[in-house]
């Protein structure tokens, strides 16, 4: 039996639930003490995510539907009967943002597109122009006399792909286009 799922919608430092039964929830991800362990949701196998803010607290679990029976002999934790049940690919995305600190820096291209998916309009935006940066940068550094050197849409390619499924990818990829429009111009030599 297929367990109901929440929609995730991901600011830079809020997330927002759509939960099955209309209702939504929001935690201000600001100062949240996270963690991330194994646990056993109604016999099965399940990632959580543990976030604790001032005594706010909420479960996220992985489908428990695609995992295995948790033998009673394997000593997991019990994720709480109220944990919220999230699709694999927007936990994990969530549980990287978080375990990371809430920052852009360090994230490649592929891994901005994921968090775009599942981001706010608004950060979805900022994500397209930090993704622009990135690709710019990877571009400038293989250029040269002696080197091929990419376009900058081709480093966008992950964006690229992601836009064809998530209208928050597509927001930020043309936000990302814009970016790079400027970034071409400024490194031509043209002033704004």
């Amino acid at each position: 039996m297929s367990s109901p799922r929440a929609e995730v919608t991901l600011a830079s430092s809020e997330l927002h639930l759509q939960l099955p039964d209309g209702r939504s929830r929001w935690i201000d991800l600001d100062g949240v003490d996270a963690e991330v362990t194994d646990a056993a949701y109604r016999r099965r196998f399940v990632r959580m995510l543990s976030l604790d803010r001032r005594g706010e607290r909420l479960a996220l679990i992985t489908p428990p539907d695609h995992a295995a029976i948790a033998p009673r002999v394997a000593h997991l934790p019990a994720a709480p009967e109220d944990a919220v049940v999230v699709e694999d690919e927007p936990w994990q995305v969530v549980s990287d943002w978080i375990e990371g600190g809430g920052r852009l820096a360090g994230w490649t291209v592929a891994e901005l597109a994921r968090l775009a998916t599942i981001a706010t309009p608004p950060f979805a935006l900022i994500i397209g122009e930090v993704a622009a940066q990135l690709a710019a940068e990877m571009v400038w550094e293989r250029g040269g006399p002696l080197r091929g050197g990419a376009a900058l849409t081709d480093s966008l390619q992950p964006l690229q792909a992601a836009a064809r499924t998530s209208q928050r990818a597509a927001e930020a990829l043309v936000a990302a286009l814009a970016a790079c429009a400027v970034l071409r111009h400024r490194r031509r030599g043209g002033g704004l």
